[in-house]
């Protein structure tokens, strides 16, 4: 039986500091840790959680039936001056921009 709770992905090493990740046989995502060709780990690390919020506020919105027509997330994420250099603090900002029809 496979636990839907767990979450496997895989990277492989291109050279340099670049990577390409993803679950395994499915699509995956180029990753620099020098940010010259692709977003870095930190820098994913911030995407994903913007994409993750993201897809729970469009689910909320779309049970709501509110017309959504933009939306937009920035993430601002404060990493520790020493090491580890981990976030934190991470602040979000949601856009959103509707259609409202009135009945």
């Amino acid at each position: 039986m496979t636990d839907k709770t767990i979450r496997r992905v895989n990277i492989v090493w291109q050279g340099d500091m670049r990577f390409v990740g993803g679950a395994p046989d499915g699509p995956t995502i180029p990753i620099d840790a020098d940010n010259g060709i692709a977003p870095g780990p930190m820098q994913t690390l911030l995407i994903a959680a913007a994409t993750c919020t993201g897809a729970d506020v469009v689910s909320i919105l779309k049970k709501m039936q509110v017309d959504l027509t933009r939306f937009e997330i920035s993430v601002e994420g404060q990493r520790a001056t020493e090491h580890p250099r981990r976030y934190i603090q991470i602040q979000f900002v949601f856009r959103l921009k509707t259609n409202w029809i009135r009945m």
